[in-house]
């Protein structure tokens, strides 16, 4: 089992209704440090804001806490477009072994 006290954590920030990113907030290190600064960021969040749907979520990352939120975004989304790519250039039964019986 992975120590999430010294691996770190991104905050993404996500609208629940309209499935859109408003990207990476944070990075922050050890999951206790994540997920108090998580509750941080939704007290001081507005009701109208919460009300249209942003919500706040953490993923563990590799990312360097501290690093600049734009720059994570940016890496961040990078690296889910290169997955989303691999995903789709796998042969149907890798993704779906029974389509073959």
């Amino acid at each position: 089992m992975q120590d999430d006290s010294k691996g770190s954590f991104a905050i993404i920030r996500h609208n629940i209704r309209t499935y859109e990113s408003g990207g990476v907030v944070s990075v922050v290190k050890g999951r206790t440090n994540a997920e108090t600064a998580l509750m941080q960021f939704e007290r001081g969040q507005s009701s109208d804001d919460r009300h249209l749907g942003w919500r706040y979520f953490l993923e563990k990352t590799d990312m360097k806490a501290g690093m600049d939120p734009a720059e994570a975004t940016n890496l961040r989304q990078t690296r889910l477009e290169v997955r989303e790519s691999e995903a789709q250039q796998l042969p149907d039964q890798t993704l779906y072994p029974s389509r073959n019986n």
